[in-house]
């Protein structure tokens, strides 16, 4: 998989650091209010970016996003006939 990308959510202690998670990726999203931010980064560089922000104080916990190993088209995804109904009647 060339160029795929990966996200890695950071736990942060504080937000203020956020802004310097760029140079690691792309901020894709940062929650003010349970202080996290989802960075996208190369999936071949995901091992080396991670361990570079563990080793900084700011940084609570990490986790991999593992939306590129997930299947994506899903089985039996006809849609509800009740909600269907609903949508056309604008509820």
């Amino acid at each position: 998989m060339h160029g795929a990308r990966q996200g890695i959510i950071i736990y942060l202690h504080s937000l203020k650091q956020a802004k310097m998670l760029r140079r690691f990726g792309n901020i894709h999203y940062v929650s003010k209010k349970l202080k996290y931010a989802v960075l996208y980064t190369n999936m071949e560089d995901v091992e080396t970016v991670s361990e570079k922000l563990r080793n900084y104080s700011f940084v609570k916990k990490i986790e991999l996003s593992y939306k590129p190993y997930l299947k994506m088209e899903f089985e039996n995804s006809k849609p509800d006939k009740a909600k269907e109904y609903d949508y056309k009647m604008g509820i």
